[in-house]
């Protein structure tokens, strides 16, 4: 019984990582030509598009006849008064350009790239004329969408340097027609160093214009420039109260979603942009794939970026002015939570939440006495294996009582073994054995239900230690400059398989000599497993191996000598 609950324990914890691993939904694969598709709403790409899809099917909510959100056009020539206008905060360095009033570039201070530099969520090097940037507004009128698109609005500032403090900038526009527009952006609202509060408004002749907002391509470059495993980015929205999470193949065939939108935009496994309308009734997004090739990668080398574009309160045509915070950040569940407290299940903690989250403001408060998250981790798998002790002590006296009558099991087996499986005399061997049981005072499930109690602890923190943001860059020591990424010399997932090894030579076994061999295989499939796993999940998986096996040797100790009398006894009667 017990074998076969540690069996089920570490498979499960094989097909989650198996999973992970190889079978979470890939990059879609490449188009017959290397071109992006057509955003919707936009002029036609010089460029041969992709593959054509089926028709969109309308989204549920969808009013009958809606019209889709009109992306607008992308800036084909730069203009010759156009000119940039930098914010500085100690989080981020975003530069926005006076031809649109768009975000040109968005750098994060606090999280560096792959060359050492701070991470920038807008994409530098997409193909001129194809994609709108980042807040380009459209009005549903496609001649009023190629005049805001290409416009030179007039900024309040040149520049702005803000440390902490709050602040803003305004971007007008007023051609001699009548049309007038007006972006205004605030900065770390609340405190908030990642959120960008953006009003819009568009009107012709005092006449309100409907206004939707376009963020363009995300997230970030769409590939990896150190060759590392890279999560491929997807959409995700909190729709009418749940949350979904749809990669290419999803938005082409359906793009458009309405509804209660808490918050709508694209993710990757540590960043997100998003916009958040959770104080509008109703609000539409619309997203769109766009696969294009890696800069300088050899032929059919693909990335993939997801483009969105927002419109609150779709169904009114007064056009009032839009209102509208964005979140263009880390996965930090506390930065999360204060944009907005439902912001924070874009971190997929898995179906153990509940318990990951506890974990996760426990691994940051031990980080606040340490300051290295290595020895953090070490310390909070000490302190979790120290709760767990009792139960897992108490499993494995049950464990050693069940080796030491085994004989006597076995003797009641083979009396029976004759017997087939629904013979009536089969019956009695129950009995028999129950009856043993309960003279030697042993429960053949109490082995078994401890150990079960630990497993979701074990799975929560495997799923906290594979999307906490705080391991990403985070040194620990020697050559463990990463936790997130492997063990570039695979020392500690060979240590981990060792220990592993130890651990299943040490544990009590009933098992048949074919059923031994197979347990001592699983150290062999979870090294192999773990030699691309994040380090920070390899030190949790070796210091719990480590602990486990002291406190094997512990309970030995305190057992053996009891065991050995009972057995004894059990012999001489």
């Amino acid at each position: 019984m017990e074998k076969r609950v540690f069996a089920a324990i570490f498979l499960s914890f094989l097909v989650l990582v198996v999973y992970q691993n190889y079978f979470a939904p890939p990059v879609p694969a490449p188009a017959a030509t290397p071109a992006p598709t057509p955003v919707p709403g936009s002029p036609a790409p010089a460029i041969t598009p992709g593959p054509a899809t089926s028709p969109a099917a309308p989204a549920p909510g969808t009013a009958p006849g809606a019209t889709a959100p009109t992306v607008p056009p992308a800036i084909e020539t730069v203009a010759p008064e156009a000119r940039d206008v930098v914010v500085e905060t100690d989080a981020v360095r975003a530069v926005f350009t006076t031809q649109g009033a768009v975000l040109k570039s968005w750098k994060l201070r606090k999280y560096l790239d792959a060359r050492g530099e701070p991470l920038e969520l807008v994409p530098q090097d997409l193909p001129p004329g194809q994609l709108p940037r980042p807040f380009a507004i459209t009005t549903g009128d496609a001649t009023f969408n190629a005049i805001l698109a290409s416009a030179v609005y007039e900024p309040s500032v040149e520049s702005l340097t803000l440390g902490t403090q709050p602040g803003t900038i305004t971007f007008q526009f007023k051609n001699d027609a009548g049309l007038t527009a007006r972006k205004a952006f605030y900065f770390q609202p609340n405190g908030q160093p990642y959120v960008l509060n953006l009003d819009a408004s568009v009107d012709q002749g005092g006449t309100p214009r409907p206004v939707t907002i376009a963020f363009g391509a995300a997230i970030g470059l769409g590939y990896d420039p150190s060759g590392a495993t890279r999560w491929p980015e997807k959409a995700i929205h909190h729709l009418n109260g749940s949350v979904e999470r749809l990669d290419a193949d999803d938005l082409r065939a359906q793009p458009r979603y309405e509804g209660a939108m808490r918050f709508a935009g694209v993710e990757e496994h540590y960043f997100l942009i998003a916009a958040v309308p959770a104080q509008v009734p109703q609000s539409r997004v619309e997203y769109a794939p766009i696969t294009l090739p890696v800069p300088g990668a050899p032929a059919g080398a693909q990335r993939t970026f997801i483009t969105f574009a927002i419109t609150p309160n779709p169904a009114s045509a007064s056009g009032q002015p839009v209102t509208l915070p964005f979140f263009l950040g880390p996965k930090d569940f506390d930065q999360l939570k204060m944009a907005d407290t439902q912001l924070v299940r874009a971190i997929d903690f898995g179906m153990f939440s509940a318990i990951v989250v506890p974990l996760l403001r426990a691994l940051k408060w031990i980080n606040g006495f340490l300051g290295n998250y290595g020895w953090s981790i070490i310390a909070l798998t000490v302190i979790i294996n120290l709760l767990l002790f009792p139960l897992r002590h108490r499993s494995m006296v049950s464990m050693k009582k069940m080796q030491a009558i085994q004989p006597e099991v076995k003797a009641i087996q083979d009396r029976y073994a004759k017997y087939k499986f629904n013979d009536p005399e089969r019956q009695k061997m129950n009995a028999e054995m129950l009856a043993l049981y309960k003279q030697k005072g042993v429960n053949p499930v109490a082995g078994c239900l401890p150990m079960a109690l630990t497993f979701p602890i074990l799975l929560a923190l495997y799923s906290l230690l594979s999307v906490a943001i705080e391991l990403r860059g985070a040194p620990f020591i020697g050559w463990i400059h990463d936790l997130a990424s492997k063990d570039p010399t695979y020392v500690w997932p060979i240590l981990m398989g060792a220990t592993m090894f130890w651990q299943q030579k040490m544990m009590p076994t009933n098992a048949d000599p074919i059923q031994q061999k197979i347990f001592l295989l699983l150290p062999v499939i979870f090294t192999v497993m773990f030699l691309s796993m994040p380090s920070g999940l390899v030190i949790y998986w070796l210091t719990s191996n480590l602990l486990t096996i002291a406190q094997q040797y512990a309970t030995n100790r305190l057992v053996a000598a009891p065991v050995r009398a009972s057995a004894a006894a059990a012999r001489k009667g």
